[in-house]
């Protein structure tokens, strides 16, 4: 059973959802940054586990909101990652990439 692939639009999604995180969590606003990284990670997920496996391991952690923001902005930031690597060349030119992202995407 092929997966279906990854789209522009979910893409798109992603990258506006982790940059309202990234917003929140500048503001100290950690509960709604968590919430939009959380969304972000569970756009067109590559591994359905990965996020109820995160917060387990949070949770047994006892970390700080903040802390937890960081966790979470991490896992986002990964998987929007991949997800524009998913894309093929015309696809990756019909969705503007915020340049903040792919510059701190190229060391990855």
């Amino acid at each position: 059973m092929q997966e279906s692939p990854v789209t522009i639009e979910e893409v798109r999604e992603a990258q506006e959802s982790l940059k309202i995180g990234l917003s929140h969590h500048e503001q100290k606003e950690f509960s709604e940054a968590i919430v939009s990284f959380k969304k972000t990670a569970s756009i067109h997920p590559f591994d359905e586990k990965h996020l109820e496996e995160l917060e387990k391991k949070l949770k047994v952690g006892k970390f700080k909101k903040q802390q937890e923001s960081i966790a979470y902005m991490g896992c986002a930031a990964v998987h929007l990652n991949q997800l524009i690597r998913e894309l093929d060349d015309d696809r990756k030119a019909q969705v503007p990439i915020d340049e903040q992202l792919m510059e701190a995407f190229k060391d990855w």
